[in-house]
């Protein structure tokens, strides 16, 4: 997890609503519906965090796969993702057979915003997933300015079992760039931000870096759309066989879902 300086023009008029609530997803229940977010081994260089978006496909960020002390690629035999990681056991473990980073992206440890809107990565697993717990989420394209939005994820401080921060907001947004009211830390690089469509939770973005803005902690992140479509298409020219489709997550039927909790 990277820290930019966030430039405040960026900003028209920070809001700040109360802050969003961090709960754990401790137990089986709780974690009920976000099983398809995971830990991302990289080997014996920490983790971060990513999603399923297809039984094979893992969505992350592209600085996660580059020793952030050599700035070397990670080799793709080096990475698992560990689904559903909870108090040392996973839903399913995985090895990764292909990485992609955007072609756009350049590793930088350095505070460098002109790297977040294609701080974009695409895993290919080596076995897909099919268990039916583990459902993968769809990407949606079309974020808002205010929408409401929260970020599972793994932690430095909570590398053991995720979190749900609920709720928090897109605050700025520009074609290459998102700032949400969101606090994040190392580990959570990748995290899926997702929001509510039609009843569904489905993912609009991924965390690329934690900044402040006067002082309050947000989070850059990722907009999809392009981006995604890159990866897509390469992943697709790589791979010619057709991987399965991503199964719809209902909203009401215990699936993965946002609560609000009273202050």
């Amino acid at each position: 997890m990277r820290f930019i300086a966030l430039v405040l023009s960026l900003i028209a008029a920070p809001v700040w609503a109360d802050g969003p609530t961090m709960r754990a997803l401790q137990t089986v229940q709780e974690g009920k519906g976000w099983q398809a977010v995971g830990r991302i081994e990289l080997g014996g260089r920490g983790f971060c965090t990513g999603a399923l978006i297809a039984d094979d496909l893992v969505l992350t960020a592209a600085h996660c796969l580059f020793d952030k002390e050599t700035g070397a690629r990670i080799a793709e035999g080096d990475l698992q993702f560990l689904a559903g990681w909870r108090n040392g056991r996973a839903e399913a473990y995985r090895n990764v057979a292909r990485a992609l980073v955007h072609p756009g992206y350049a590793f930088d440890v350095g505070e460098d915003l002109g790297t977040v809107g294609v701080d974009l990565a695409l895993l290919r697993l080596d076995q897909p997933i099919r268990l039916p717990q583990v459902t993968p989420f769809i990407p949606d394209w079309t974020p808002r300015m205010g929408e409401e939005v929260g970020i599972v994820s793994y932690a430095l401080d909570r590398s053991e079992a995720p979190s749900l921060q609920e709720v928090c907001e897109i605050m700025a947004q520009r074609s290459d760039l998102m700032v949400l009211t969101c606090a994040v830390e190392f580990g959570a690089s990748g995290a899926p931000v997702f929001a509510m469509r039609d009843g569904e939770v489905r993912i609009v973005s991924v965390v690329s870096a934690k900044a402040a803005v006067e002082g309050k902690a947000v989070a850059l992140a990722v907009p999809l759309m392009e981006p995604l479509a890159v990866l897509q298409a390469e992943m697709a020219a790589g791979a010619p066989r057709a991987a399965p489709g991503p199964k719809v997550l209902s909203g009401g039927g215990g699936g993965a879902k946002f609560v609000k909790v009273a202050p």
